[in-house]
């Protein structure tokens, strides 16, 4: 009687998706109460540092380095509890092989299988427990395509910088703008995994229908070692190469030190002054450059940069960082960010992979290094490709 429904080929979907929408709802709504408290245990963490530790380049590398990027893993941790709890139960009770078979045709004319549906939608909250979520795919070669094409599903961190920019330069139709740059990376995601699937992971998946196994009630036990495994392997595996990554980032920005401080220029910002004849076919600038290489820990990074560069090269009075953005000016006059630029500016965040984490996720879920640096070089390709296309075409049309 229960698969009549969940099965059925008018009722099936919208069950599912209500239990998705639910499963997204507690793991954002209930996850968010722990989350804040971690984040506050985080704050005092820093603030008693900032308290009892004298200036230098220790306070500094532990408050700014350490505290600030594992700190903004470890506060995913209650989500990805609360994610991994629904998904065993799910997967205990045998309701998932029933989400596989409603969505199985829809997901193969993308070159995928139906159980890739669920990592796809969790994509949109955080690429990282997406990408782990691929491991309930059995089918490797609908795995790998999986995984590898997530990216391209906008996470969550990315919405500040659609905020930000949709709101100073697209005030009139930002609903639009932003709902665009979403379309955009679910288009582009199905053309990748096309590409994939005909050149690349060649063999087809086994078409037939499996035979649905019994509903059972999830034993409690065996759900709990799950998710506690799930988590383990999360602060593991992602926790120490944030570590290394934050550190790593907090060395540039911080050297080297300069008495001169008009002059002083660390090595991001001259790691941002060498990637311009790359990034300047795009309409970006060396900040805009500096912005990007601090979003490979986190986006969410892009706009505290932008904030920090535009703040220290301003005389002006303290205004928010949309107007400032509005006002740069180049050395000729003209202005930086127009409504072209930062629609690009967008279109580079959406596509260039999310973070440090996915990567390592990446490697985690395909077994090795190749297919994670691989996934670098290729949404970064094609972050700076549609972004140069959509510029010089905005150019051309006088936009």
């Amino acid at each position: 009687m229960i698969d009549y429904f969940v099965t059925h080929k008018i009722f099936g979907f919208p069950i599912f998706f209500l239990l998705i929408w639910f499963m997204f709802e507690c793991t954002f709504k209930l996850g968010s109460y722990p989350m804040h408290w971690i984040q506050s245990l985080i704050g005092w963490l820093s603030s008693l540092l900032g308290e009892q530790m004298t200036e230098g380049i220790l306070k500094d590398l532990l408050i700014n380095g350490i505290i600030g990027g594992v700190g903004g893993v470890i506060v995913f941790l209650p989500n990805i509890l609360i994610l991994y709890l629904f998904i065993s139960l799910m997967e205990d009770s045998g309701y998932m092989a029933r989400a596989a078979f409603i969505m199985d045709k829809v997901m193969h004319k993308m070159g995928l299988h139906g159980k890739s549906f669920i990592p796809l939608i969790m994509g949109f909250g955080c690429n990282v427990p997406a990408i782990m979520g691929t491991r309930i795919i059995e089918n490797r070669n609908s795995r790998m395509i999986t995984l590898l094409i997530i990216p391209f599903m906008s996470c969550g961190a990315r919405l500040p910088i659609y905020l930000l920019f949709v709101g100073s330069f697209f005030p009139e139709h930002g609903a639009l703008v932003l709902m665009s740059l979403y379309i955009l990376g679910i288009l582009i995601g199905v053309f990748v995994s096309k590409f994939l699937r005909k050149y690349i992971f060649k063999e087809e998946d086994d078409h037939s229908i499996p035979e649905l196994p019994p509903y059972r009630m999830p034993v409690f036990r065996s759900v709990v070692i799950q998710v506690w495994g799930n988590a383990k392997q999360y602060l593991k595996k992602m926790g120490g190469i944030i570590l290394v990554g934050s550190i790593v980032i907090w060395f540039l920005s911080y050297f080297p030190r300069s008495t001169e401080e008009i002059h002083k220029q660390t090595y991001i910002e001259r790691l941002g002054h060498i990637t311009e004849p790359v990034i300047r076919p795009l309409g970006f600038t060396w900040e805009m450059g500096v912005s990007l290489i601090s979003g490979i820990v986190a986006k969410e990074t892009i706009i505290s940069t932008l904030g920090v560069l535009y703040t220290e090269s301003s005389d002006a009075e303290p205004v928010s960082l949309s107007e400032r953005l509005k006002t740069v000016r180049n050395d000729a006059g003209e202005l930086v960010y127009t409504p072209l630029v930062a629609f690009c500016f967008m279109l580079f965040v959406l596509l260039y992979f999310p973070c440090i984490a996915s990567v390592v996720a990446i490697k985690n879920e395909s077994g090795g290094w190749k297919w994670a640096l691989a996934a670098v070089f290729y949404t970064c390709t094609l972050a700076w490709v549609v972004s140069f296309v959509v510029y010089q075409a905005g150019r051309f049309l006088g936009l």
